[in-house]
């Protein structure tokens, strides 16, 4: 075997095996995501056994979202439209930070690379907010 031949089978390894850590990253991201977004709901009311396979399905997600946010069923169709989705997903996480008692410019963080997982675990775990929800 020849060292050209020897380096194009150590790439090759090296190929499969950042795809698979990516791969494996992401399934890790989507299973943290999902079990946030289940005590999320389970402290806004929903069975943790209900939320976390709704957060764990596709599509039904954004449902279970619109239902923590209390938003009408047919703002799912404003999820595929590009730009106005990412007004509506800040607009959901907005009424989904002030039904935790957070405030609701938490929702704008949500489009924030590294912020919108601490918020995430600041809605998942943390206590409830001290101010009382306006009636």
């Amino acid at each position: 075997m020849t060292p050209t031949e020897m380096q194009a089978q150590v790439e090759q390894g090296l190929n499969s095996g950042l795809g698979l850590g990516l791969i494996a990253a992401y399934l890790i991201a989507w299973f943290c995501l999902a079990f946030c977004l289940a005590k999320i709901g389970e402290k806004l009311g929903v069975s943790f056994g209900k939320g976390l396979v709704m957060s764990l399905l596709p599509i039904v997600n954004l449902v279970f979202l619109l239902q923590l946010a209390r938003k009408p069923m047919w703002w799912l169709i404003l999820f595929i439209i590009p730009i106005v989705n990412l007004v509506i997903l800040v607009l959901v996480w907005m009424a989904i930070s002030e039904r935790r008692r957070r405030p609701g410019w938490w929702g704008l963080l949500m489009l924030v690379p590294v912020a919108n997982f601490v918020i995430l675990l600041i809605l998942a775990f943390g206590d409830e907010g001290r101010e009382p929800l306006p009636v």
